[in-house]
């Protein structure tokens, strides 16, 4: 019998990057168990890496090109699957212009190395305007707040957990996400450990999640109006003279106007919109502002809503204000060894960044980073005329499940005249495509993660090697993106990738050359690139970043730094240390301030304060959506495995006993939830958890479309809370999706 071999590697499932210790004989994993050598994790784990198993053997899971004949799949080979891309996308491309394909980025593109590296080549090769991602119905608002506030999009202050007396958490239930936007293993022992310190725990939540119940403190307050509530915050700070931004004060800049600003939103003026009252609001200010060390976190409940910008740079405001932003304990930032713009460039001063450069067709929706907002994508396909979507790439996504108004979008998708998915699964969205690409199995990929180590609350880096050999006639996933590159380039489907990929490491090399203040300004790129050799794809990439990041080696300018060699020396990872102070050195803004008062965010306190206008209904079988997050599920993509999805049910409708009982809702049976834009039904879980006038779905489940190939997913379909959210909803500063707050009517639906 072969002998087992332990490996390690960082689980590429969610954001906690939790160190593994995979042990597997031959082709086969034996046991997954957290790695307590991790330099991040120290050994745990949530049940989804247990899971990685199963995703890697899953029968379902696509291991060879497909293509639809009808309404059915045939097995093909590679270069016929090319060979089917390049004719189709060709054609549309050749009779409609570029305009005419648009391309959909999943969320598991940002816990991919091959996607971090060369998706960006793919779309900047197509050149068409109509790019989307998830980001639009995730994390967008936190950006563009970021942004405005520090002048890079991924310059967002995490909590420093580990050193806090205070944290307050609002939107969010880390204990169910693993964190978001928050790169931190094992919340619930972080959490315990604060607490067992001295330190306070509050959570601002419409419901009582399984965060807030190990909390000190809990506040429900109504979906959507966390803005109001830091507005209210805000204000008493300025009031009672709390303002104490301690080592930041000297870079501020709109101080003032931010004090104008904010006067008329008093405790007692928002109060009746969030439903906290306005001593409630005011003690909250008080412990923030007289605590030793505070941070206050927000996250997808915050940004999915309708004042989602507003909400997140007030978050961002109130650690500033109160001397907790860029200290030990309060909100920091991450200096990560690879990928972070603001390690490159003029320490403390950049070109900011800039909105509406572009819109969409259709509405006239602006384009934020680069990217339209996904709201949007069903009616470019539907709307005829010039630059009318005809073609769709998508890479990791399953936008029917997990975008708004999901029934338009199904409908908009079979009505295309092309579509290619790199994808793992025949799924809702996959399942209208013409080819299936599929990628590896995540245990026979590399693995790096560029993004969040941006956002960890300590400063480390870990890559882990693949632990199986993929099959002999399967590419890699970035050999895949290559090559649909070369495609919609009119290289055609056996275009040169060394040759392409040559390309992109030689821009990448001549930019960090010609970057001033780079570890290697005026270096010859070729002897760069030479030393690089003989890596190739995302290694060669990674290598070269962190070599010429902020702890690397800088091809001999410093012999101890790190390197990729370096690194895979260090099968637990590299800890460079917890997180310091970086402000004046991280900003990018032009004005090399922190901008407390951004324009565009001051135009949009206009809209806020006309909601405080507003009623709250009291129609009968009125209620207001909200979301949740469950620790077994990742968004729509990992029902099929029964090991996840095995046990009570888990896709219910949360609703207070008191709107239980007078809705005619009964435990256990059916509810109809039905909005502007469509209906589900779904079973009833009668609690007090969550408060009155609300109701919570959660999100990523709907497996019930005729054409998905998915056993697993299929016996535990649930329903679909998107098919409810309006398309027509955004929020205007970043065309983020609002999947909070959703207004719907509720009522028994026996023998559903």
């Amino acid at each position: 019998m072969t002998t087992a071999k332990t490996s390690y590697r960082t689980c590429p499932l969610c954001e906690a990057t939790c160190g593994l210790a995979i042990t597997t004989r031959d082709r086969e994993v034996v046991e997954i168990r957290g790695d307590e050598d991790d330099v991040l994790s120290h050994g745990f784990i949530c049940p989804k890496a247990y899971a990685l198993k199963d995703l890697d053997t899953d029968p379902d899971r696509v291991r060879t090109p497909l293509l639809r004949e009808g309404e059915t799949w045939k097995a093909v080979s590679w270069d016929e699957a090319f060979a089917a891309i390049d004719a189709g996308l060709g054609k549309v491309i050749a009779e409609h212009g570029r305009s005419a394909v648009a391309a959909y980025a999943g969320n598991p593109t940002a816990h991919n190395l091959s996607s971090m590296t060369y998706l960006q080549a793919l779309l900047r090769g197509l050149g068409s305007p109509n790019t989307f991602s998830a980001s639009t119905v995730d994390q967008m608002p936190k950006h563009v707040s970021a942004g405005l506030m520090f002048g890079s999009m991924m310059t967002i202050p995490v909590p420093d957990i580990d050193r806090t007396d205070c944290l307050v958490i609002m939107g969010a239930d880390p204990l169910e996400s693993n964190g978001s936007l928050l790169t931190a293993p094992d919340m619930k022992g972080r959490i315990r450990r604060l607490r067992d310190r001295g330190g306070r725990v509050i959570v601002i939540d419409p419901r009582r999640s399984r965060t807030a119940s190990v909390a000190d403190e809990h506040h429900f307050i109504r979906p959507g109006t966390d803005a109001h509530l830091l507005l209210g915050i805000v204000q008493t700070l300025f009031a009672e003279s709390l303002i104490a931004p301690a080592a930041v004060a000297d870079h501020l800049a709109g101080l003032d106007t931010l004090e104008e600003t904010v006067r008329p939103f008093s405790p007692e003026r928002v109060a009746p919109a969030c439903g906290i009252a306005p001593e409630a609001i005011r003690h909250l200010a008080r412990q923030l502002a007289g605590a030793t060390r505070a941070a206050v976190y927000a996250r997808i409940g915050t940004c999915t809503q309708e004042f989602g910008t507003l909400a997140s740079w007030l978050v961002d405001v109130v650690n500033t204000l109160t001397g907790n932003l860029d200290r030990e304990g309060g909100a920091m930032f991450t200096k990560a060894a690879a990928g972070a713009g603001n390690t490159k460039g003029a320490p403390g001063k950049g070109r900011g960044i800039r909105l509406g450069q572009r819109s969409s067709r259709v509405r006239g929706a602006d384009a934020v980073f680069g990217e339209l907002p996904v709201a949007c994508m069903a009616e470019e396909m539907e709307t005829p005329g010039e630059g009318q979507v005809r073609a769709l790439i998508t890479v990791a996504g399953n936008p029917v499940v997990s975008t708004p108004n999901a029934g338009r979008l199904r409908n908009a998708l079979a009505g295309l005249d092309f579509m290619v998915s790199v994808d793992i699964y025949v799924n809702e969205t996959t399942r209208h495509a013409n080819v299936i690409l599929p990628a590896p199995s995540h245990l026979e990929r590399s693995h790096y993660d560029l993004a969040l180590y941006q956002l960890a609350i300590r400063n480390v880096a870990h890559y882990s090697a693949p632990i199986f050999p993929r099959p002999a006639d399967s590419p890699d996933e970035w050999e895949i993106l290559l090559r649909l590159t070369g495609v919609v380039t009119g290289q055609g489907p056996n275009a040169d990738l060394a040759a392409l990929d040559d390309f992109i490491v030689g821009q990448l090399v001549q930019r960090e050359v010609a970057g001033a203040g780079s570890i290697v300004e005026g270096r010859d790129p070729n002897e760069l690139i030479a030393a690089l050799a003989p890596r190739r794809g995302p290694e060669r990439l990674l290598d070269f970043m962190l070599r010429t990041g902020p702890y690397g080696e800088g091809f001999g300018a410093h012999p101890d730094g790190v390197s990729l060699d370096k690194l895979e020396a260090h099968p637990h990872g590299i800890d460079f240390g917890a997180l310091a102070p970086r402000i004046p050195e991280v900003l990018r803004t032009p004005s090399g301030k922190i901008e407390l008062a951004p324009d565009p965010l001051l135009q949009d306190v206009a809209r806020l304060e006309e909601s405080l206008a507003r009623e709250v209904s009291d129609e009968t079988g009125a209620m207001t959506l909200i979301g949740r997050r469950q620790l077994r599920s990742n968004n729509s993509w990992m029902h099929n495995l029964e090991v996840l999805v095995k046990g009570k049910v888990r896709c219910t409708l949360l609703v207070h006993p008191d709107d239980a009982s007078s809705l005619g809702l009964v435990e256990g049976q059916w509810a109809r939830v039905a909005s502007r834009v469509g209906q589900v039904v779904v079973p009833v879980e009668i609690t007090d958890a969550i408060m009155r006038g609300v109701v919570s779905i959660p999100h990523g489940w709907g497996h019930d479309d005729a054409g998905v190939q998915l056993q697993v997913a299929t016996a535990h379909a649930g329903a679909n809370s998107n098919v409810l959210t309006d398309e027509q909803a955004i929020d205007p500063l970043s065309g983020n999706a609002i999947l909070n707050g959703i207004p719907v009517r509720v009522e028994a639906a026996p023998g559903a």
